[in-house]
């Protein structure tokens, strides 16, 4: 009989970390009938609800109401110029975050999950040691679910005048000038964000485009409308910052100078796992310093499961609740079951916004050989009033041997919306047949899904990188 089979646990569950995919794992593991503690270092909700897409998707909201206010115009509305208070934002923003958390902990509390305030770490395959109480904590299972943490890449010297997604909840005041560096997500949306909200914005980017991997024309189309928001540069790095009286220099790789009041770093984020004992159990972390899983989130230690940013899998909030709810119906639920990161509708929440699933043009050219590209380039009703030189963009792309649509993209308003009905069709496996009898809503951007038929003029293929 194994040492596994006569010890004696404390709890059948201990989760380390109070994000979206530990919190889930918790409740649903407690809920299967598991003893569960889950310890938490900072807030429950993690990334998303306390510093990442829930506050961040509130200031997006607040930039939206400037092109509303403008465009009301168009419509008869006599609007007094607008007044934006960056301070009122702020105090109504964490009060909304504030209360998120207590609805996580309060859950929690109701699944039967005991949660810890302290740093926990690994001391071997079933014991966590509880770092400011020096508590040691059996387990059957331990679940890490400790997210990621942005970085500053490369790093340069002056990076320490810069801040990260996580200070940038914290300014004081809206810079009046704002350098962004970056061109994923995070990056993106942020530029967006305080372009909209009234500072001066450069968002500067090593790369020829924005937004890496997704499909080509999609981000060209984004370029070109951040181009007319905001000082885009692309193809360029920064070389240092240095602090000038009561601003910030950043000297570029061309020798010129943007001088700002801000500089917002947003080249990436790396796996909570320093200091975890992972090594100690003999779990070697991967080349991008996540923790390697299987299908179902087992590490190489049979009683140590990870799950959410931790892996590198797909560094979604989405993505993360469900391989929580998955490990838990597996290992405590007696349902395995595995997430399918293939087909992974996702918004970027940029101004226009854009929502995507499945592959990019570029990609189902590889994957998928023969393919048909369906198009639509058009004004969007409202901005014929308003007057907004604005565009939208949907592509649906096509297995033509199998007539299965395999990606679309959407790019202009409510583009996250439309996303995610759009993303069970294609999850379920539809065809272009499929898209093309069903009823056009009419008039709404969206029915140009439904009425597409003819493929797009075969084009030159756009580089991926």
């Amino acid at each position: 009989m194994s040492r596994d089979e006569t010890d004696t646990f404390d709890v059948d569950l201990f989760v380390i970390g109070g994000g979206s995919g530990g919190v889930r794992a918790a409740r649903i593991a407690a809920g299967h009938g598991a003893t569960v503690r889950l310890a938490e270092e900072y807030r429950v909700g993690g990334t998303c609800v306390i510093r990442g897409c829930v506050p961040k998707k509130l200031m997006v909201y607040a930039g939206r109401f400037a092109d509303e206010f403008e465009d009301a115009a168009g419509f008869g509305w006599q609007v007094a110029p607008p007044q934006f208070d960056w301070a009122t934002l702020r105090a109504r923003r964490d009060a909304e975050v504030t209360r998120l958390e207590s609805i996580y902990d309060t859950n929690l509390m109701r699944a039967g999950v005991e949660v810890i305030a302290d740093r926990a770490v690994i001391e071997d395959p079933h014991t966590v040691r509880l770092v400011r109480s020096g508590e040691r904590v059996r387990a059957r299972t331990i679940l890490v679910a400790v997210g990621a943490h942005p970085v500053k890449e490369p790093l340069i010297p002056g990076a320490e005048l810069a801040i990260t997604s996580n200070e940038v909840f914290e300014l004081e005041s809206l810079p009046a000038r704002i350098l962004v560096v970056g061109g994923g997500y995070i990056a993106v949306e942020f530029a967006g964000i305080f372009a909209a909200l009234g500072s001066r914005t450069t968002l500067l980017h090593r790369g020829d485009r924005l937004l890496r991997g997704f499909d080509g024309e999609i981000r060209q189309a984004l370029g070109e409308a951040y181009a007319k928001r905001m000082d885009l540069r692309l193809g360029t790095t920064v070389h240092r910052l240095d602090r000038r009286g009561g601003a910030i220099a950043a000297t570029l790789h061309d020798g010129s100078v943007i001088e700002v009041d801000q500089v917002l770093v947003a080249t990436g984020r790396r796996p909570n796992v320093a200091g975890l004992g992972l090594e100690r159990v003999g779990i070697a972390l991967d080349a991008a310093g996540a923790v390697p899983v299987d299908r179902f989130s087992q590490t190489a230690v049979p009683s140590i499961y990870a799950v959410g940013d931790v892996t590198n899998r797909a560094a979604l909030t989405p993505i993360a609740i469900r391989e929580g709810h998955a490990f838990a119906d597996t290992v405590f639920g007696g349902r395995p079951w595995a997430v399918d990161h293939a087909l992974i509708p996702t918004a970027v929440f940029s101004t226009p916004e854009i929502g995507v699933v499945g592959h990019g043009e570029e990609v189902a050219r590889r994957l998928c050989g023969e393919i048909d590209v369906y198009e639509a380039r058009f004004r969007p009703m409202k901005a014929t009033l308003s007057g907004r030189d604005e565009r939208v963009l949907m592509k649906i792309v096509v297995e033509r041997a199998s007539d299965r649509v395999v990606g679309v993209h959407v790019l202009g308003h409510d583009a996250g919306e439309i996303i995610q009905a759009v993303g069970i069709a294609v999850t379920m496996g539809a065809t272009k047949a499929d898209f093309d009898r069903t009823i056009a809503v009419h008039p709404t951007a969206s029915e140009e899904l439904v009425t597409m038929r003819t493929p797009a003029v075969v084009k030159q293929p756009v580089a991926v990188g």
